[in-house]
């Protein structure tokens, strides 16, 4: 398991987005359930969905921005998809500011998530912390839960990575549905498409 240093070398890192125009068969490691069902980050849309979205993505990368607003809207009006947003924070340590904020801010997890999406372009930690702030919720007292929950918000960062990786992903935003593994940016045509094909197969 990684510690929080090594996850924030590695964001600093960074990542290249690849955008393939294909899916491939998800690999069977790592599985499906911990994956698509991990107790331990919230399900949006439809928690009971007869398929599941789950996006890797980070809050400074502009493609996924870009099709956040399509993604909730293609959840929201399908009613039946269980979302499940997988935070990689690849482009440094705002990146991790953000995730780790936002996956400790409990029932206001939606509200903080869509908040930071909203947003253009890169991100520092002060404008993460303006951002919140304008949603109405205290960047303080999201700190003050973090780090008494640090231990698991770092070991979803990590876990998250590890599966990014073995997965092969060259950078944000990647999605599996169902059991099919999609890179790069999905418009909402490619979205609805990808998730009646979760349904036939």
């Amino acid at each position: 398991m990684m510690n929080r240093r090594d996850v924030l070398k590695i964001a600093a890192a960074g990542s290249a987005v690849t955008a393939l125009s294909f899916p491939v068969l998800a690999q069977s490691s790592p599985g499906v359930e911990e994956v698509l069902f991990d107790p331990e980050i919230p399900a949006l849309g439809n928690p009971g969905g007869n398929v599941t979205v789950a996006e890797y993505f980070d809050y400074q990368c502009p493609f996924c921005k870009r099709g956040h607003e399509d993604l909730m809207d293609v959840v929201r009006k399908d009613g039946n998809v269980r979302l499940v947003m997988k935070d990689w924070p690849i482009f440094g340590g705002a990146s991790v500011h953000a995730s780790s904020l936002v996956l400790a801010s409990g029932d206001s997890y939606e509200r903080a998530l869509n908040a930071l999406m909203a947003t253009p372009g890169r991100l520092g930690k002060d404008e993460v912390d303006a951002t919140l702030s304008k949603a109405g919720l205290d960047p303080s007292t999201l700190l003050a839960a973090f780090k008494k929950d640090m231990d698991r918000v770092d070991a979803i960062l990590a876990r998250n990575m590890d599966q990014a990786n073995a997965f092969g992903f060259g950078g944000t935003p990647a999605f599996i549905i169902g059991t099919r593994i999609y890179h790069g940016a999905m418009d909402r045509q490619a979205l609805l498409d990808a998730i009646a094909t979760a349904r036939a197969g």
